[in-house]
């Protein structure tokens, strides 16, 4: 076993991280039940954007963080 990567309660910074994408997911959910009118559309794109930035953040965030520790 050479991975280096634990369980996320070794990884503070993407705790946050999850929290934040459970918040977005709930946002997303919601901003899809709205209407197609201009507040939310602006919204909606924001958080796609927040949304697909998580899946790039969390494995540098975790390489970074196993760099620290080693």
């Amino acid at each position: 076993h050479t991975n280096k990567s634990q369980g996320l309660q070794f990884y503070p910074i993407n705790q946050i991280l999850f929290w934040y994408m459970v918040i977005i997911i709930i946002l997303l959910t919601w901003i899809g039940a709205r209407p197609v009118e201009d507040p939310y559309i602006l919204t909606g794109q924001m958080l796609t954007v927040l949304y697909f930035l998580y899946y790039l953040l969390n494995p540098m965030i975790t390489k970074i963080w196993d760099t620290l520790l080693d």
